[in-house]
């Protein structure tokens, strides 16, 4: 089963990039971030034609995410728990029914620039949200993949430039420290799992996000902030990881790449 995010940053203006990656690509689910639409609006109806169900929990002009799925979905939950405050639309949950049913919750983490401030508290305060939820599905001790648009450069290997996101809340000790106990729980990083050792000088495909500013994406100045994490489950039915990044140089592209996993499930 071949499982992708993809923060498509706008599903109106990137329909077309989308639809012509599901077709290349054909993914049996294709969890997305940043559509940027209510659910309403959603053009389901482009993504039913090719065969995909659609379950959507979307946000006026922000945020916003989605799941499509070849295979039916089942159990699907809308909104991370832990503070029914929040109106963010920025998780949703669903069981795929393949031979081994696999849950999936797909993710749009805060970005939580700028910081400090009060975007980088209610980042660590959702990454504190995650981090119960994640121990929730530990405890079921059943396949599950948590992916998304993390917005966390876990290492220093995951950025061109390091040292420029020094200070940015992407790369801040503590948003590290967060993504680290949250993996430490028992998670598998997929990517990492397979690709293991860095070269010396990253390629396109080691990166998932490039910003439209200052010919970063001609420079390969990258950083990978797109992740699949895997529970020990679904970590035994892993295959491969890879990021599709030839997508970013195409015509009217997102910012981010497709990442997928094929699970033998």
């Amino acid at each position: 089963m071949k499982i992708a995010t993809f923060n498509i940053n706008g599903i109106k203006a990137r329909i077309g990039a989308l639809t012509d990656w599901l077709s290349e690509a054909t993914p049996d689910v294709a969890v997305l971030q940043e559509i940027k639409s209510v659910d309403d609006a959603f053009p389901r109806e482009r993504f039913e034609e090719m065969g995909y169900q659609v379950e959507t929990h979307g946000q006026k002009s922000f945020n916003g995410v989605a799941i499509l799925s070849r295979l039916p979905l089942e159990d699907i939950r809308r909104g991370l728990p832990g503070d029914e405050g929040d109106e963010q639309a920025r998780w949703i949950e669903a069981t795929v029914m393949a031979e081994r049913p696999v849950r999936l919750c797909g993710l749009y983490l805060p970005n939580g620039n700028p910081a400090p401030g009060p975007k980088f508290d209610y980042k660590l305060a959702w990454m504190a949200r995650l981090e119960a939820r994640v121990k929730e599905l530990l405890e079921l001790e059943e396949p599950a993949v948590i992916l998304g648009d993390y917005n966390i450069i876990p290492q220093m290997e995951d950025a061109a430039r390091p040292e420029a996101w020094r200070n940015d809340a992407l790369f801040r000790p503590e948003s590290r420290a967060a993504f680290r106990r949250i993996v430490n729980l028992g998670l598998t990083d997929a990517f990492r799992a397979m690709h293991p050792h860095m070269p010396p000088q990253p390629g396109p495909e080691q990166f998932s996000f490039w910003d439209y500013q200052a010919g970063a994406w001609d420079r390969n100045d990258g950083i990978r902030i797109d992740h699949l994490l895997l529970t020990p489950q679904a970590a035994d039915l892993l295959r491969d990881c890879q990021i599709d990044s030839a997508v970013r140089g195409r015509e009217k592209p997102s910012d981010h790449v497709p990442v997928w996993v094929d699970l033998a499930a």
